[in-house]
This record gives C-alpha cells, sequence and structure tokens, in this order.
C-alpha cells in the first residue's frame, strides 16, 4: 500500500485538535502565530497550582526551528495571553520544537514521515487492542494507515488516536538530518533532548525567554 497525499481540502483543514483551555489558548494566539510564520504542533497544559501552557511549534517555510524562534514565540504569544487571561492565577509558558520523534498531530505530520515508524495510542480499542506500532502509510482527514511490526496493515480513525509520535530510528535521523550538522544556536533534534525556553508568569515581572 503506497503512502497517500492529503486532498487540497484536507490540507486547508490541517489543523491539531483542541479541547476545553487549549482550545481558546489556540484561538487566541492562533492569528499571532501565522503571522510570524510559524505553525502549532501541539498545546498541552501541566499542572494545577501553577498551570505551564507548553506549546510545540514549527516553521512554516520548513526551516530548522531555532532558538531564536523559539524566544521570538515566547515573547509574542506571552503578550497575547497575559491579555487574554488563560487562568485565574499564574502560569508558565514553554515554547520548543517538534524534534526528532515528533508527535503527529496533523494530517501532513503523517504523510511528511511516511514510511517511518510511529507509535499510536487509542482511546478506544481496535481490534481489542489501544496501541499500535508499524511503518507509517498515509493518512487523510478520517484516518491513519500503518503496517504493522507483526505484519498487516491497520486504519486507525484519527478521532480516536489519543496520541501518536515518531518512533527515533537512524532512518528517521537521517532522513531529517540538514545538509550541515547542527549549529550552536539550533533546537537539538529530539523532545527529550531539548532545551524548553521558558516564557512569563502571569503578573510576573516580564523577562526575555531563555533567562
Amino acid at each position: 500500500m503506497e503512502p497517500v497525499p492529503p486532498t487540497d481540502a484536507a490540507e486547508e483543514a490541517d489543523l491539531p485538535h483542541f479541547e476545553g483551555v487549549e482550545a481558546r489558548i489556540a484561538e487566541a494566539i492562533m492569528p499571532t502565530i501565522v503571522h510570524m510564520g510559524y505553525e502549532i504542533v501541539r498545546i498541552q497544559i501541566s499542572g494545577k497550582e501553577t498551570p505551564t501552557v507548553q506549546i510545540m511549534a514549527d516553521r512554516a517555510d520548513g526551516q530548522t526551528f531555532k532558538v531564536e524562534d523559539c524566544e521570538a514565540i515566547s515573547h509574542a504569544v506571552g503578550a497575547v495571553l497575559d491579555v487574554n487571561d488563560p487562568f485565574k492565577g499564574e502560569w508558565n509558558l514553554e515554547v520548543s520544537s517538534a524534534g526528532i520523534d515528533r508527535p503527529l498531530t496533523r494530517i501532513k505530520d503523517w504523510n511528511n514521515y511516511a514510511g517511518h515508524i510511529a507509535t499510536v495510542e487509542l482511546m478506544v480499542p481496535v481490534d481489542g487492542r489501544k496501541r499500535f506500532r508499524g511503518i507509517i502509510l498515509g493518512c487523510d482527514r478520517d484516518a491513519a494507515r500503518l503496517r504493522l511490526d507483526e505484519g498487516g496493515d491497520v486504519t486507525l480513525p484519527r478521532g480516536n488516536i489519543r496520541r501518536a509520535k515518531l518512533v527515533l530510528t537512524d532512518a528517521l535521523i537521517a532522513a531529517t538530518a540538514g545538509p550541515e550538522a547542527l549549529e550552536d544556536d539550533e533546537m537539538p533534534a529530539s523532545d527529550e533532548a531539548e532545551t524548553r525556553k521558558p516564557g512569563r508568569r502571569k503578573k510576573a515581572p516580564k523577562s526575555k525567554a531563555g533567562n
């Protein structure tokens, strides 16, 4: 089964799915992010007493995401959220690149990495299981398709996917490596290795990201 690219209509609506506070934050910051030339890959909120808004982003032009990009988003988004007040008390902001072993939240994330290995966790079991691992075959608006490690293909409804991400392999590293090695000021390659740039706490003095 050959990877199938998304249709133009699918690409036009190709945004991560957000709910609750994350959806409100996405709605508030999306115009700013897009205007700056970036794309949102994921928004997560962690912590209760002092929530942390974690934003994972890409450059829309496909170039390497650098520390300067992280700082620019942190400043701009922090200013927007200071006005929109997503939380009653203090909160923190973290911005990071998607990394090599990136989450798969959009149609193009799946199709751009067709042929590489991904892990998927579902909300409701399919064929009696919630976790799958295999080679990405493709994705459309309705479902993602994998060729499983143990053999056979599976179609997984996108609305049933809790989380999905690439598996870090030598092939993936080689495929995503640029013509030159990473420079000192570029974001490290994987989610686990990268240094997230802190933003600001609400009702606290504003400072540059990374300070």
